[in-house]
């Protein structure tokens, strides 16, 4: 059995992504998940809270899938191609539904500093991972840049063209 807190976290994942985070209400969370009220606040003192740890969740699920995607290969090459393959695996998964930290960054407001900073340390790791494995820090800027615009323009189009694109582009690069 899943635990109320887990069946929390759960239900505004899903809910923040289908509905966004500011058209999803507390009171829809505690029902959806089959939670006490009490229970709900019991874990969790605010939806900022709430979406602090879903970001956090969202997290350690997308970088434990890309990891995986990306350790098929070898080669420095094919592992970054991975990557990008990596977002049309979630494009069809997800139904294009693009970056959920990008999505929620578009939704908070400029006090809510606690979840800016959780979406700019993802974002930093993301830049991390492409220098370790690129080692040349303006080389991984340069794919990082593609992958983050690649994961945009995808959701925008509901198209993996554009991913497909920035594969040629990084095949030529390395």
């Amino acid at each position: 059995m899943i635990s109320p807190k887990e069946r929390i976290i759960d239900t505004a994942s899903l809910l923040f992504h289908q509905q966004g985070y500011n058209s999803t209400g507390i009171n829809q969370i505690i029902s959806e998940a089959n939670v006490a009220k009490a229970s709900f606040y019991q874990h969790f003192k605010s939806k900022d809270e709430l979406c602090i740890a879903f970001l956090n969740a969202r997290h350690e699920y997308w970088f434990a899938e890309l990891t995986t995607y990306c350790a098929k290969s070898k080669s420095t090459k094919k592992r970054i191609l991975n990557a990008f393959d990596f977002i049309i695996y979630m494009n069809e998964k997800e139904d294009f539904r693009g970056c959920s930290f990008l999505n929620m960054l578009s939704e908070i407001s400029k006090e809510q500093d606690s979840i800016l900073a959780v979406i700019q340390a993802h974002k930093s790791d993301l830049r991390k991972f492409f220098e370790k494995e690129v080692g040349a820090e303006i080389l991984a800027a340069h794919i990082y840049l593609l992958f983050e615009s690649s994961i945009i323009e995808s959701q925008l189009f509901k198209s993996n063209e554009l991913v497909e694109r920035s594969k040629k582009i990084v095949n030529t690069l390395i």
